[in-house]
């Protein structure tokens, strides 16, 4: 592994592989356990740098730092001396200068964990910067597939939805890419980025088109608080076209599964009887998620398996 993680582009075949198979193995050393705790970054200190709010992502890194017996600072930048102006660097050096070994950022401007990178002497985890990336969704969701269907060689992804503004679905194309998994996009072609003809997937416009063939449906949040102009005519169209309802559900294979990172617009982009369905793995991505980046930190803080 790097010293940092930043981005899924930067994860190579064997280094992807290696945190699923780690969260994996932390996952089976906590199982049965009356107290979820490993001792492994005993007497390191994780900072969680939150400059966008979070819930989920928040939680669940101050949780995989803490279930490592790690130190955790919760930093948020409401309230701080960040509201005061200082800046992102001179913040981070004041955490690193009280002993930060790791610090976990979400930023609103992409590129921010790259800039960080370059300040700090500590490994940087990308924890969603602006619309670029969020590596660790993408490797969470990789495992859910794994878990799932015992493979990702092959696998026949579908990411439908607001593919512009989605740092997860960038994260997804790279990593899913980089395993061996067939990716297709399906949005309006208002919601996809300019240059998508270069990544390595297939695009369409057209979601019941390619659901028989797809292994795994994962849709994406429609980021009303990114959008300065209109994107689609209404989310009554949007729903009807790209929303996955019980009747769309019903074209996807049997052992097809559904996902989505959260959080969801229910009755848009999913409907609430898919969600709460047995094939959708939307609270299993959760728990999945405080495994993985419990194996994220241990490989970048406490050494090799």
């Amino acid at each position: 592994m790097k010293r940092h993680l930043l981005e899924a582009a930067d994860l190579d075949r064997a280094d992807a592989t290696l945190v699923l198979d780690t969260a994996a193995q932390i996952e089976s050393a906590l199982a049965g356990r009356e107290v979820k705790k490993l001792p492994t970054l005993r007497g390191r200190t994780v900072v969680n740098l939150f400059f966008e709010d979070s819930t989920r992502t928040r939680i669940s890194f101050e949780l995989a730092a803490k279930r490592l017996s790690a130190d955790v600072i919760n930093f948020s930048a409401k309230g701080s001396s960040v509201s005061k102006g200082e800046s992102l660097k001179d913040t981070a050096l004041t955490l690193e200068a009280m002993g930060a070994d790791g610090i976990v950022v979400r930023h609103g401007a992409s590129g921010a964990p790259h800039r960080l990178a370059t300040w700090v002497a500590g490994s940087v985890v990308n924890a969603g910067d602006g619309t670029h990336e969020h590596p660790t969704q993408a490797l969470l969701d990789a495992y859910t597939i794994r878990r799932r269907l015992g493979r990702l060689e092959g696998v026949r992804v579908v990411i439908t939805g607001d593919v512009l503004h989605s740092r997860v679905a960038r994260s997804n194309v790279w990593l899913l890419h980089t395993l061996g998994a067939e990716v297709t996009l399906v949005a309006p072609p208002t919601l996809l980025p300019v240059g998508v003809g270069s990544w390595p997937v297939t695009v369409s416009y057209d979601l019941d088109a390619v659901l028989p063939a797809a292994d795994v449906v994962m849709m994406l949040r429609v980021q009303g608080e990114r959008m300065n102009a209109s994107f689609f005519p209404s989310a009554r169209e949007y729903s009807r076209r790209y929303g996955l309802d019980a009747e769309r559900m019903a074209r996807l294979s049997d052992d097809a599964i559904v996902m989505h990172p959260g959080p969801m617009n229910r009755g848009m982009e999913i409907a609430a009887d898919v969600a709460d369905s047995p094939r959708s793995t939307i609270v299993e991505q959760v728990g999945n998620g405080v495994s993985v980046r419990m194996a994220v930190l241990y490989l970048l803080l406490g050494g090799p398996a």
